[in-house]
């Protein structure tokens, strides 16, 4: 995979601003015209892409990076952040995975723990579930919210449907002032099948080496399904502009999941046309003046 072949074209998978998705349009289980084992050819050679992504990165230091991923339960979050960090230098690449919020973290407003996780300059951050939460959780358990203290939210009746959208405007708000101070915002909405999520639940039941990994509140949850699936369509319309486009990945093969993450990573990197720094004439001789000490060194 070549830094500037992105090998998916990312077009059909990205929601375009304004549009309104069904998420029931989008086949879960695509994969294209590759093969399994031609995928993860491509999937393994993307580890060298990103690294050379991330190179020119740091050596630039004008964007961060921000990736967001989410989904429902056993939608491969976890995997797909370990793919993309294999491509990565550690050292650049701070990964958050956030949980149920703490008291601490619910006396403050509801971006603040997601702002402390956020990329400087030359940086790639990784938020494994985001502040998406906060519309997407919170949408499905309204009692949740109450949680946070809010003025004039004192019962679930008060949360109305002003409240999400005002939510909604809140976090463009949001990322549209980190777009415009630099930060690079890739959303992905790992799109899974509710058959698919029972065979990856029954899988770890069965499996002793994977019984950490399965939680019976993942049971209660996969009973909302169908309010889930409606809390992502409405966040995803509502939240898709050019500066932090969402892309609905299919999730039932992992491995194209993967590859259509590296896929849309490369080609947001084309757009950006990002490069080594140039150097001066002065920066040059000096180079130069520098190699032949070195070289004249016995």
């Amino acid at each position: 995979m070549k830094e500037n072949d992105a090998i998916i074209s990312m077009e059909s998978l990205r929601v375009k601003p304004g549009k309104e998705i069904r998420l029931k349009d989008f086949n879960t289980g695509y994969t294209g015209d590759l093969t399994k084992e031609r995928g993860i050819e491509l999937l393994d050679a993307s580890r060298e892409t990103l690294a050379a992504i991330q190179d020119k990165l740091y050596a630039h230091n004008r964007y961060g990076v921000l990736i967001i991923f989410q989904g429902m339960d056993a939608a491969g979050k976890d995997g797909a952040v370990k793919h993309i960090m294999s491509g990565f230098n550690p050292l650049g690449v701070k990964v958050t995975s956030f949980k149920t919020p703490t008291n601490h973290e619910l006396e403050h407003d509801f971006f603040w723990r997601h702002y402390l996780a956020l990329p400087a300059r030359g940086e790639i951050a990784i938020h494994n579930r985001s502040h998406y939460e906060n519309v997407l959780v919170t949408r499905v358990h309204p009692e949740y919210v109450l949680h946070e203290n809010i003025p004039g939210i004192g019962s679930v009746a008060d949360i109305t449907e002003g409240f999400w959208e005002s939510r909604f405007k809140q976090i463009n708000r949001f990322e549209k002032n980190l777009a415009k101070n630099g930060t690079v915002i890739l959303k992905f909405f790992l799109n899974l099948s509710k058959k698919e999520q029972k065979r990856r639940f029954l899988e770890r039941i069965d499996d002793p080496t994977k019984n950490w990994k399965f939680s019976s509140g993942d049971i209660q949850e996969r009973a909302h399904w169908k309010e889930y699936q409606a809390a992502y369509e409405q966040a995803i319309n509502a939240t898709s502009p050019d500066y932090a486009p969402w892309f609905i990945i299919p999730a039932d093969d992992k491995w194209y999941a993967r590859l259509a993450i590296a896929s849309a990573i490369v080609e947001k990197f084309e757009e950006l046309k990002i490069s080594y720094p140039a150097i001066s004439e002065e920066q040059k001789a000096a180079l130069q003046k520098a190699r032949t000490e070195l070289t004249g060194e016995e």
